[in-house]
């Protein structure tokens, strides 16, 4: 992420910052983030995340000789305020060029507003697939796309776990239909049937009904797209219904960070998980990047 996020600001920086901005001392990049809600978590560690970037590319000169200065603004994840940011950052500061927010239904109304300004716009993590696939012109992409996480899961299920059969559980948001839908599509060209595929609305309490559908139906795996409490909130009712399965596996965000072990407890053992990024990756700066990520 570091090493992205640093090659993506140098890049949109040099190639779309108009003369004036770099008649300036520094260089000011306003960028929407989820810093309160329910997606604040992941909006902290993007936050960490641009810091990193922009004190390597500060420590290598800045862009064109000048400090790169972020500023960060709470979206509250919510759509309509990442909205009203991106309107304010283009309209107001003039700023030629977007960075930022977390979800995928805020990634996706920024897209529409930097599309319709004519700016670009660099989505980090929204990982819908339809937010780059609306032949917009000013909308590109730095990370995979939802369809990744089933593809890449796939091949363990295939040479590993070998299931005949899926239940599908995800939040009612753009990132779990669209996850549900590809890992729907995945098992098909696999020939594993599915079995139980439910929607449910983000931030319920009490997952019971649905659950029980998915004890009855028995399937060998039970594939779940949800935000970390979501993600914590299912394994441990899942757990208290005695609902076996030969796998219990998460599609990234909330069962990819450290929050979801704590609010899971016991509940987290033996689920496996796609993710976007590990600290055991081989690629260069990757254990670097992780201890900065930390501090």
């Amino acid at each position: 992420m570091r090493r992205f996020l640093a090659i993506g600001l140098s890049l949109f920086i040099a190639g779309f910052f108009v003369s004036q901005v770099f008649a300036q001392d520094v260089l000011k990049l306003g960028i929407p983030l989820p810093l309160t809600g329910t997606n604040a978590k992941f909006g902290e560690i993007e936050k960490k995340s641009y810091e990193i970037a922009m004190e390597e590319i500060n420590a290598k000169g800045g862009i064109k000789g000048k400090k790169v200065v972020l500023e960060f603004e709470d979206s509250q994840g919510k759509p309509e305020i990442s909205r009203s940011i991106v309107e304010k950052l283009i309209d107001v500061k003039k700023q030629p060029v977007i960075f930022g927010e977390y979800s995928s239904s805020s990634s996706k109304a920024v897209a529409a507003v930097a599309e319709e300004r004519k700016i670009p716009y660099m989505v980090v993590t929204g990982a819908t697939d339809d937010i780059t696939q609306q032949k917009y012109k000013y909308v590109f992409r730095m990370n995979p796309t939802n369809a990744y996480y089933a593809t890449g899961f796939m091949s363990f299920l295939k040479e590993v776990v070998k299931p005949k059969s899926i239940a599908i559980l995800y939040e009612s948001s753009d990132f779990g239909t669209s996850g549900a839908e590809d890992m729907v599509n995945q098992s098909k060209k696999f020939g594993m049937q599915v079995l139980v595929k439910e929607q449910y609305e983000k931030g319920a309490v009490d997952f019971k009904p649905i659950l029980s559908k998915v004890k009855a139906a028995k399937p060998d795996v039970i594939y779940m797209v949800s935000y970390v409490m979501d993600a914590a909130l299912l394994m441990r009712q899942i757990k208290e219904l005695r609902i076996d399965a030969n796998l219990y596996a998460g599609g990234a965000a909330g069962f990819a960070i450290p929050e979801f072990i704590q609010n899971a407890k016991e509940a987290s053992e033996l689920v496996m998980t796609a993710t976007l990024w590990s600290p055991q990756v081989a690629y260069p700066g990757a254990k670097e990047y992780a201890e900065k990520a930390v501090r």
